[in-house]
């Protein structure tokens, strides 16, 4: 439990507010459509262009966290639309990749545990089969995505992934989801995670023998650089996997990656999009800090007492930052956050999973003890 004072409280009490009033519109005016973007203020749909889109489960999560919350019956027809949805994509078998768990998890998987529904129990364990069968048994990881030339490439993402795993092996009462988990964890936390808690986006490993061959710069600046929403997915990665296992090298690997991240930030706290780029152009991410700001505070409820105000206040002020340089509240723009990087040579707008995550800090901070993943 996260002990607040009461100049937090009262504002995280607002922005939980602020939060409700929002989106109790764009549950409504956005039903019926899997939001990754917002054109002219109007959320897009990723269904029509891509049912297998990786991030199409944060609306749904997002509106099932919000009617934990607010008992709010309005987001929960929105979340079980969007759960229907994205039927679609579990017949696209051909283009699912290893972020099922980001699709899933958070949908079907949040809805299952929260009423018991036996289809979203089935669309879950669907999820965790079609993650599991990505499994290199002699490499030890998870393949990342498809196509030719992508058979040993891993990436730290995953990291986010594999919570589906550890819950499918207590749902299907089968460790053998675990192992899988747990294998890819080691092997990420060996291969992709550096001394000085920074880590690689991509890694390429020989699929016959898990040998690590080369690591690519993915979407961060470059070969060797640090891609700060690739700390963050670690950062919060490591810290699930702790919780889910009980196992502290992840959470001593969750702190070694923090530290670095908080070091990285500088002091206004306003992550940019690599952490070793140029100084110009500045490109910030308020995504890689508001998954930060979600890990840290499972730090901080995991660690003792006396150490946990370091993380706590560290994910304060990402999240306070990130809300007075970037939030929109007002009703001409259906987006919370804006500046998300895609990527460091991609583009910067607003993005689904900033409000999601941006949500689920100001969630674990009201005191609401549902994980959602």
């Amino acid at each position: 439990m996260i002990a607040l004072n009461e100049t937090e409280k009262k504002w995280v009490d607002e922005m939980w507010e602020r939060l409700d009033k929002k989106l109790s519109k764009t549950c409504i005016s956005a039903r019926g459509k899997l939001p990754y973007t917002t054109v002219n203020g109007v959320f897009d749909d990723k269904q029509g262009e891509d049912i297998s889109w990786w991030t199409n489960g944060f609306w749904g999560g997002l509106m099932w966290l919000m009617y934990v919350g607010t008992k709010n019956e309005e987001y929960r027809k929105t979340a079980e639309v969007t759960e229907e949805l994205l039927d679609k994509a579990l017949e696209n078998f051909f283009g699912l990749h290893h972020d099922v768990g980001f699709m899933w998890n958070l949908t079907a998987g949040v809805n299952f545990r929260l009423t018991g529904n036996e289809r979203s129990h089935a669309r879950f364990m669907t999820a965790a089969s079609i993650l599991a069968s990505r499994y290199n048994t002699k490499g030890g990881f998870i393949r990342a995505w498809n196509g030719d030339g992508h058979e040993g490439w891993a990436i730290i993402d995953c990291m986010m992934n594999i919570p589906l795993l550890y819950r499918a092996a207590v749902d299907a009462k089968d460790d053998r989801f675990r192992y899988i988990a747990e294998s890819h964890a080691e092997k990420t936390q060996k291969f992709h995670v550096r001394p000085d808690g920074s880590v690689n986006h991509i890694n390429e490993y020989d699929p016959e023998t898990g040998e690590l061959i080369k690591t690519f710069g993915g979407q961060g600046y470059g070969e060797g650089s640090s891609w700060s929403r690739g700390q963050a997915w670690a950062l919060y990665g490591f810290v699930l996997s702790f919780i889910h296992t009980g196992k502290q090298e992840y959470l001593d690997t969750a702190k070694r990656v923090a530290h670095y991240f908080i070091a990285a930030v500088c002091d206004d706290y306003l992550p940019k999009s690599d952490f070793r780029s140029p100084e110009e152009p500045v490109i910030y991410d308020s995504t890689a800090g508001m998954i930060a700001a979600c890990g840290l505070i499972e730090i901080a409820k995991a660690v003792p007492e006396f150490e946990s105000r370091l993380y706590q206040n560290a994910a304060m002020k990402l999240l306070h930052a990130a809300e007075e340089a970037f939030a929109d509240w007002t009703d001409k723009e259906e987006s919370i956050l804006r500046c998300g990087s895609e990527s460091y040579h991609g583009n910067n707008f607003p993005i689904i999973y900033a409000d999601y995550y941006f949500a689920e800090a100001i969630y674990k901070l009201k005191g609401f003890d549902m994980l959602f993943w």
